[in-house]
């Protein structure tokens, strides 16, 4: 972090032994970590405050695109006047009801499904036998 060399450091501590001496020296060494833990501590609470401007910052942009790009669809799209549809014989249909509807055909009250049965399909040829191919 600091780039210090090992005969650098070594000088370092040598000075420290001499100038605190070897009975201050612990309690001195105890003080200077404290205070590096509070810098790390003030650093990174000022770095997790700046990635969350920039986080917040990020969401506005996103945001604002969405609503241009919202709006180009909205402008794209013509709006339908639920009154100028064609009334419906038993009122609004439920998209719910509608997605589990059955697909065959209704009939209306009074009428009654055909009763004839269904016309089998055209009888198909049999296969032919293994080993007699037409030519």
């Amino acid at each position: 972090m600091f780039d210090i060399a090992p005969s650098e450091f070594l000088l370092i501590a040598i000075v420290a032994i001499v100038v605190i001496g070897p009975k201050d020296l612990p309690m001195a060494l105890r003080t200077a970590g404290r205070w590096i833990a509070k810098v790390r501590r003030v650093s990174n609470h000022f770095r997790s405050g700046v990635e969350t401007m920039i986080r917040e910052a990020e969401m506005e942009e996103m945001e604002r695109k969405w609503r241009e790009q919202n709006a180009a669809i909205m402008a794209a799209t013509p709006v339908v006047d639920p009154a100028a549809l064609p009334a419906a014989e038993h009122g609004p249909i439920d998209p719910l009801i509608a997605a589990h509807a059955p697909t065959e055909p209704v009939f209306p009250v009074g009428a009654h499904a055909p009763t004839d049965p269904p016309t089998p399909p055209a009888e198909l040829p049999a296969p032919a036998p293994h080993g007699d191919h037409p030519a």
